[in-house]
């Protein structure tokens, strides 16, 4: 039986391979420790790619970490104490309120409103704030709805960081897979706003498994400590990945043609995601403007959780979906997460598998 998968692997999933990055191969004498921060090279570059996307950042305050997570981890240790609190999206990426955890800190959930096209609850949000507080989470594009914010979203978020002297954790890894076009980072709306951008390979360039990721600190003296304290921290852990580090800078000032395609494809994918969902019996999805996620709802029988229909789902078809509890959502409401990243034979299967099963379901 089909499944689907979570990792976006060209030989799973017929997506373009972009005809660059490739890091170099043992014995070009890259195999060795690098600084702490990254190599100047892949620094350079990415403060090159911020700044011409309208977000100025220095080389100096880049740094290349084992993935988007290690940034995010090294963030938040530098900047939430013990009791502190973040603010977090609900549903939710579960590394922030992992390392939130594992810091004795405290995730704010804030929520991501599906009649609003999983926009922000702003009343929602306003009433969450604290002493404590010490930042705003904010992934755009998102994970796991494949929502795009739109810019009044997105100054109305700066805004109440603003007004509240919150710090700015703004995940942008899907950036470059908004079905319209690449997304703008917010540090275009504010560069002297005290926002940390993060961002990876992973993603765009269909390269997860190389764990090479950034950080990019704004300018705004606010970030200063924060610079110091994560630069601390990174030199305690020795590097990140080295030889995959040199693939930056050819990355993100190389051929991007293959990002066309497979926003193309992936836009494809969620329209027949969404149409095959939306004509099942008791389900609803909002459609998605980036990545390659969807959010379901499933009417659900009294008494019945995501969880039961997910594990029922998959012991009768080999359909592997991830329920919404999983992200933070209440069980009963019976929200999933689908990765539409397999060709579209195969999700044309899977849905048929899913159409069937839960007409059974609800009988």
């Amino acid at each position: 039986m089909p499944a689907f998968t979570v990792s976006p692997t060209p030989s799973a999933t017929s997506l373009p391979k972009p005809s660059a990055p490739r890091p170099p191969a043992r014995g070009e004498g890259h195999n060795t420790y690098g600084p702490s921060a990254g190599i100047p090279a892949a620094r350079e570059a990415v403060a090159a790619e911020y700044t011409a996307n309208g977000f100025p950042v220095s080389a100096d305050r880049v740094f290349v970490t084992a993935g988007t997570s290690e940034g995010i981890e090294l963030t938040l240790s530098a900047v939430v104490e013990s009791g502190g609190e973040v603010l977090v999206p609900m549903p939710t990426y579960p590394l922030y309120t992992a390392v939130l955890a594992k810091l004795d800190a405290k995730a704010k959930c804030y929520r991501l409103d599906p009649s609003r096209g999983w926009m922000p609850d702003l009343d929602h949000l306003k009433s969450l704030v604290t002493p404590a507080t010490r930042a705003l989470v904010i992934i755009d594009p998102n994970n796991p709805t494949g929502a795009v914010y739109p810019a009044e979203t997105r100054r109305a978020l700066l805004d109440f960081a603003d007004r509240h002297g919150l710090l700015i954790l703004a995940d942008e890894v899907y950036g470059d897979l908004g079905f319209d076009g690449p997304v703008e980072p917010y540090g275009l709306l504010d560069p002297d706003a005290p926002i940390i951008s993060f961002s990876s390979l992973s993603k765009a360039y269909l390269a997860p498994g190389w764990r090479t990721g950034w950080m990019a600190v704004g300018r705004s003296p606010r970030l200063d400590d924060v610079v110091g304290a994560v630069r601390k921290l990174a030199d305690g852990r020795l590097c990140g990945t080295v030889p995959m580090q040199y693939a930056i800078a050819e990355a993100l000032g190389g051929d991007r043609s293959h990002q066309i395609t497979f926003r193309k494809e992936l836009k494809a994918r969620a329209d027949l995601t969404v149409r095959r969902l939306r004509a099942m019996p008791g389900v609803t999805c909002v459609p998605p403007a980036a990545a390659f996620y969807a959010m379901p709802r499933i009417a659900l029988p009294p008494g019945r959780t995501d969880e039961h229909y997910v594990k029922a789902l998959l012991h009768a078809t080999g359909v592997l979906c991830v329920y919404g509890s999983g992200f933070g959502l209440p069980a009963e409401e019976g929200f999933l997460r689908i990765v539409f990243l397999a060709p579209l034979n195969e999700l044309t299967e899977i849905y048929d598998l899913m159409s069937s099963f839960t007409a059974q379901y609800f009988s």
